[in-house]
């Protein structure tokens, strides 16, 4: 009981802290292997971070259909302070594999990097959309 009432308040200290993280917002992902983006809703949930798939476009930044609108993208990020996020998971749609993964948040450029054991990709710099 005790340990529940310690997580239950430290929830509470850290959620109010997220809510004004300036990861939070919409990030356009940089292009994957097909040359398609998306645009990912980044929020908070609970103390960390997640993120979804809103909208898909194709190489020629035209919108399309995607069985994958609405799925997460993002999730359990942790922010350690200086736009450093690392600690969660990013789920890569053209490979249909998920990296554990960090984030550096430069201004409006996001640095996504994951790795799959000892093998490690770089996602790109995703870019907030206004």
């Amino acid at each position: 009981m005790k340990k529940l009432i310690i997580a239950a308040a430290v929830a509470l200290i850290t959620t109010p802290a997220l809510a004004g993280d300036p990861v939070l917002g919409m990030w356009r992902s940089a292009p994957d292997d097909n040359g398609n983006t998306g645009h990912i809703s980044v929020t908070s949930c609970g103390a960390k971070i997640c993120g979804k798939l809103v909208k898909s476009f194709d190489k020629k930044g035209k919108e399309t259909p995607s069985a994958n609108i609405g799925r997460n993208i993002i999730w359990n990020m942790v922010s350690r302070g200086d736009g450093y996020y690392d600690s969660g998971k990013i789920w890569s749609p053209d490979r249909d594999k998920t990296y554990k993964s960090n984030m550096q948040l430069t201004g409006n450029k996001l640095k996504v990097k994951g790795c799959i054991a000892f093998i490690c990709r770089d996602g790109g710099t995703w870019k907030r959309v206004n």
